[in-house]
C-alpha cells in the first residue's frame, strides 16, 4: 500500500510503516496539484501545511487520512465522514514541546528578553544602560497565577511545569471534569511522583484572577475577544500557543496598547504567513512561527504514534 507522506514523516515512523509492508512516499506535491495525483495514493499523511480538502477527498481512493499532531482543522472530516474514510491524528507526542514553548513566552516576557533581543544586535553598545533599566523590571514566575482554558493533555502538561515552578494553577475545562494530576519527575526522583487534584472554576473567574492566561482549545474558534480581555486583571499577559483564531488578534493588539494586557507571546495566527501584522513590531509581544510541536524528540513520538495508528487501521499484506 502506498502512503504518500505530503508534509513528511520522521525517520522512526517511516521505519515503523515500511517494515509493516507500505511503500512511503516525501515528495511533496503542491496543494493545487494534490487532487490530480491523490489517485495514486492509499493513504495521505499532513502536518498542518497541507489541506485535505472535499475535492481532494473525492478524487481519490483513500483508504485513511492521517494527521501528524493534534489539530484536524486542515482537514474536512465532514467530507472524510460521508466517504467512510477514518482520520486518525497523534494526540499524545506533542503535549510536552507545545508546554516548553508556553514557558518558553512566559518566561521571555517577564524578563523583557523579546525586547533586549530584538535591541542588542544593533544598538547594545549605545543602549546597553537604557535596555538594562527595562530589564531590570522583570518578574519571577513563581508565585503567579497561571489561568489554563482548556484541559486536555496539552493543558495538563502545562499545569504540571506550572505547579513544578511554584505556581498557582486556575483550570477552566468546557466540561466540568475534576482531575487527578499525576507530577512525574526526572527518573532519578519518581520515588516522589505524586498526585494533585485540581477543581475547575468558571472562565469569568478564571479570566479575573489570573496573572497569565495561556489557551489550548481544540479547533480555531474564537475564544478570547474583546469582551474576555475587559473581564482579565489590568496588565495580565496572554499566550496562545494552540490555534490561529482562537484570540482575536485585533482586539489583543488595543490591549496591548492600553495596558489591559502587559504582553502576549503568539505561536499561532489567524492567518499564517500572518496577514494582520500590526502586533508584530510591539515590544511587548513575544513571537514564534507556529513550532509548538516542532522539536526532535516530538517529531519522533508524533512518526511512531501515527505509524502505530495506521497500522491499527490498515494492515498491508507483505
Amino acid at each position: 500500500m502506498k502512503i504518500l507522506a505530503n508534509d513528511g514523516i520522521d525517520n522512526a515512523g517511516r521505519e515503523i510503516l515500511e517494515k509493516a509492508g507500505f511503500q512511503i512516499f516525501t515528495d511533496k506535491i503542491p496543494q493545487n496539484e494534490l487532487a490530480s495525483r491523490i489517485g495514486e495514493y492509499d493513504i495521505i499523511i499532513v502536518r498542518s501545511a497541507t489541506k485535505v480538502t472535499a475535492e481532494v477527498i473525492d478524487a481519490g481512493h483513500l483508504k485513511l487520512i492521517a494527521r501528524a499532531g493534534v489539530g484536524l482543522d486542515n482537514i474536512d472530516l465532514k467530507h472524510a465522514g460521508l466517504k467512510n474514510i477514518p482520520v486518525v491524528n497523534t494526540p499524545n507526542a506533542s503535549s510536552r514541546s507545545v508546554a516548553e514553548l508556553v514557558f518558553t513566552h512566559v518566561f521571555t516576557l517577564l524578563r523583557f528578553a523579546q525586547q533586549t533581543n530584538r535591541v542588542m544586535p544593533k544598538d547594545g553598545v549605545a543602549k546597553f544602560n537604557e535596555l538594562k533599566k527595562i530589564a531590570s523590571n522583570g518578574t519571577e514566575v513563581a508565585g503567579k497565577k497561571l489561568g489554563i482554558i482548556g484541559f486536555g493533555r496539552i493543558g495538563q502538561e502545562v499545569a504540571r511545569m506550572a505547579i513544578g515552578l511554584g505556581m498557582e494553577v486556575l483550570v477552566y475545562d468546557y466540561k466540568q471534569r475534576e482531575f487527578d494530576l499525576t507530577i512525574t519527575l526526572h527518573r532519578n526522583y519518581q520515588i516522589h511522583n505524586f498526585k494533585l487534584q485540581l477543581m475547575g472554576v468558571t472562565m469569568d473567574e478564571l479570566l479575573a484572577n489570573c496573572d497569565i492566561l495561556t489557551l489550548h482549545t481544540p479547533g480555531s474558534a474564537e475564544v478570547i475577544g474583546e469582551r474576555e480581555i475587559a473581564l482579565m486583571k489590568k496588565g495580565s499577559m496572554l499566550i496562545n500557543c494552540a490555534r490561529g483564531g482562537v484570540v482575536n488578534e485585533k482586539a489583543m493588539t488595543a490591549a496591548l496598547k492600553s495596558g489591559q494586557l502587559v504582553a502576549a507571546g503568539i505561536d499561532v495566527f489567524e492567518q499564517e504567513p500572518p496577514v494582520y501584522t500590526e502586533f508584530l513590531e510591539m515590544d511587548n509581544v513575544s513571537l514564534t512561527p507556529h513550532i509548538g510541536a516542532s522539536t526532535a524528540e516530538a517529531q519522533a513520538r508524533v512518526g511512531i504514534e501515527l505509524a502505530e495508528r495506521i497500522i491499527a487501521f490498515v494492515k498491508p499484506s507483505k
